[in-house]
């Protein structure tokens, strides 16, 4: 799947405006404040009906506009498609793909992957064990669509056991009916770990390879680290049953997947707490690389990666290497940046560029 080009109106800082995209490199450059990762936004809000930088979609609107619209173009063996996100404050967000309307773009079949490097998104790094599971779930989603509904019943279930908890705890429900949502919660929670597990086993040996390339010394490393220890079902109700006065006495339940981590870590310490700044970067950069290369080997289909100001704090060597990795991984990448040396295109790698000034956006097609 290829991203052939993005159409914006009223978005962010853009009135009307289309890039096309090369299928290879493509590197946005301008100024501070000229609008680059508002381009690579409206590429993920295209492309997943959902921002990568806010849960408030007004914010998208550009000022005096009462609408914003992005459209995708995009292409694979099949054909053409388009993908389409409408939204007007105060009105439902309209999603269509090759024209139809669309509940939810991530479930549409000819929706390309997607995944995005701003600087906010250190907070996959350092932030709250929540986020990195949350990212790790996607993964799975991305790897093995199919599996995404075990996440989906180990929700359902812990939301109807907890509900059951603040009934019993408040005199309105009986203890002997929670069993039956142990047993719905067990069986979800056996899949959900087992699918972490994996995902996580995917991609570890290319997360420490790339990782070391790009120079995070140390011996970095990621692993998933399961609250239960449970192997089927039956072992997870009984950690449950062992714990369900504790869980009435919260309100609660306080054991299971929704309480994993996913460690990083260099020199056997979290990067979370014990690493710079710009060894969580590097942290960061290399889990997405790693994630993009374990994605293609199981389905064929590359995510478009967007990295946003990834350069400003590598070294030169680094930056030709990193452009050495993409270029030699599969599927498109788009990169902004504030100086184009920063992004050593050479004879051997092609791509494209799109130049943002403040009359608006100067689409080049340049052979590197």
């Amino acid at each position: 799947m290829t991203v052939v080009s993005v159409t914006l109106r009223n978005f962010r800082t853009y009135e009307s405006v289309r890039a096309t995209l090369g299928p290879g490199i493509t590197v946005v450059s301008g100024p501070n404040g000229a609008g680059k990762t508002n381009l690579l936004e409206a590429l993920y809000f295209g492309c997943t009906g959902r921002s990568c930088r806010t849960i408030n979609d007004r914010e998208l609107v550009r000022f005096g506009s009462t609408a914003t619209r992005v459209t995708v173009r995009c292409e694979d063996d099949a054909g053409p498609h388009e993908l389409a996100v409408g939204f007007a404050p105060g009105e439902p967000k309209r999603m269509t793909a090759d024209g139809a309307p669309v509940e939810r773009l991530l479930d549409a079949p000819c929706r390309p992957l997607v995944s995005v490097f701003l600087p906010d998104r250190l907070e996959l790094i350092k932030g709250a064990p929540a986020l990195r599971r949350a990212h790790i779930d996607h993964l799975v989603a991305a790897l093995w669509p199919a599996r995404a509904a075990n996440r989906r019943a180990y929700g359902q279930a812990l939301a109807q056991r907890n509900a059951l908890l603040v009934r019993i705890r408040s005199g309105h429900g009986s203890k002997t009916a929670i069993s039956t949502w142990d047993l719905h919660l067990a069986q979800a929670a056996v899949g959900l770990m087992a699918d972490r597990r994996a995902a996580v086993e995917l991609v570890c040996d290319g997360f420490r390879d790339l990782a070391d390339r790009l120079g995070l010394d140390g011996g970095p490393s990621i692993s998933y680290g399961p609250r239960s220890t449970a192997a089927d079902p039956a072992a997870f109700v009984a950690e449950l049953e062992a714990r369900l006065e504790s869980d009435l006495d919260r309100g609660f339940t306080g054991h299971g997947p929704h309480r994993d981590e996913v460690l990083i870590a260099r020199v056997g310490r979290e990067l979370r707490t014990y690493g710079s700044q710009g060894q969580q970067r590097l942290g960061l950069l290399a889990l997405l690389l790693a994630e993009r290369e374990a994605i293609s080997s199981l389905r064929a289909v590359p995510p478009l990666l967007l990295l946003d100001d990834v350069m400003s704090e590598l070294d030169s060597a680094r930056r030709t290497l990193l452009v050495e990795i993409l270029a030699a991984g599969p599927g498109q990448v788009v990169i902004t940046t504030t100086d184009l040396d920063h992004v050593p295109l050479d004879a051997d790698v092609a791509g494209s560029r799109i130049a943002i000034t403040g009359a608006g956006l100067i689409q080049e097609a340049v052979a590197a």
